[in-house]
């Protein structure tokens, strides 16, 4: 049998595929997670990750390991995790949030099963905006919020919703004619800028300071919401790098989207403050991950986001 430990450090570095990365997610030292895993392959009698000085990959034993661990693992956590709301009951209140229109489906489908599973437990459903998330996770007034990662300082659930890349730019801009732009270009135009108020992370996401090749990027003016932005997107003040679903939620005469061929993709889901991970929230968020048809590991998929 596999000590609890080698089972979460194995998994956890078979999915990072880095040594520090799930040091930090475990909340353990560099030096533990290789002990761990030298200790698990003394005991298979092989290696299951191949290091170098730069990378770190999986090997056939250990990607088979890990494709027999993972639903053996998630089992046992669902059973565990149903153990625990059949004994403590989940009831009360659980207060969601969407923030962006294409998050509000995904929502209200993962409310409308939660609902059915936890008929004592009332769901509250709101909008946050840019301005005010990240202060209505930390002052309580919401428990959940579906937003864009990375977010700063919270708890993160499964990805949900992934979608590609596209640049918000005027109709009349130069640009706005183009079949596709590389996130290159970020270097040769303003960049309108989120509110103060979102995470450092997010921002680094969305709006770096500084292209792949090391470009800087100059800095627009700011926007209080989403709609503010576009604005002055729609004024010839800036770009700015959105989501594609952008084109279906915020069609604008003024605006055209055009995508980004380079740049990865932008992923949202369950977001909250690690300090109130209750039985309430993991039901929320594993019914949420199962409404979207993703996995939700460890019961829940959860991960601190640093």
């Amino acid at each position: 049998m596999l000590e609890r430990l080698e089972t979460e450090v194995f998994l956890a570095l078979a999915e990072e595929l880095h040594f520090g990365r799930t040091a930090e997610r475990l909340h353990l030292t560099t030096g533990r997670v290789s002990q761990v895993v030298k200790k698990l392959e003394r005991r298979i009698g092989g290696p299951l990750f191949e290091r170098t000085s730069r990378s770190v990959r999986i090997t056939a034993v250990g990607r088979q390991l890990a494709d027999d661990l993972a639903p053996v693992v998630e089992a046992m956590a669902a059973a565990l995790q149903r153990a625990e709301d059949a004994s403590r009951g989940v009831t009360g209140e659980l207060r969601v949030a969407f923030l962006g229109e294409w998050t509000a489906p995904v929502l209200l489908r993962a409310a409308a099963l939660f609902a059915e599973r936890h008929p004592d437990c009332r769901v509250d459903v709101r909008e946050v905006q840019l301005s005010n998330s990240r202060a209505s996770l930390e002052d309580g007034s919401i428990d959940i919020l579906i937003a864009s990662y990375p977010f700063d300082g919270m708890a993160r659930g499964p990805v949900l919703l992934t979608e590609q890349r596209v640049l918000a730019v005027a109709a009349g801009h130069p640009l706005a004619g183009e079949r596709s732009v590389s996130i290159e270009v970020l270097a040769d135009h303003p960049v309108v800028q989120y509110p103060a108020a979102t995470s450092t992370g997010f921002k680094r996401d969305r709006t770096p300071d500084h292209t792949p090749s090391g470009r800087p990027v100059p800095k627009g003016p700011s926007g209080g919401t989403f709609s503010e932005m576009l604005s002055l997107v729609a004024m010839g003040r800036g770009v700015l790098p959105v989501g594609e679903s952008s084109r279906h939620y915020y069609p604008r005469p003024d605006v055209a989207y055009v995508p980004i061929r380079d740049a990865p993709p932008i992923e949202r889901g369950p977001i909250w403050r690690e300090g109130n991970t209750t039985a309430r929230v993991l039901a929320f968020v594993r019914a949420a991950a199962e409404v979207a048809g993703v996995g939700a590991p460890g019961g829940a998929g959860v991960a601190a986001a640093g």
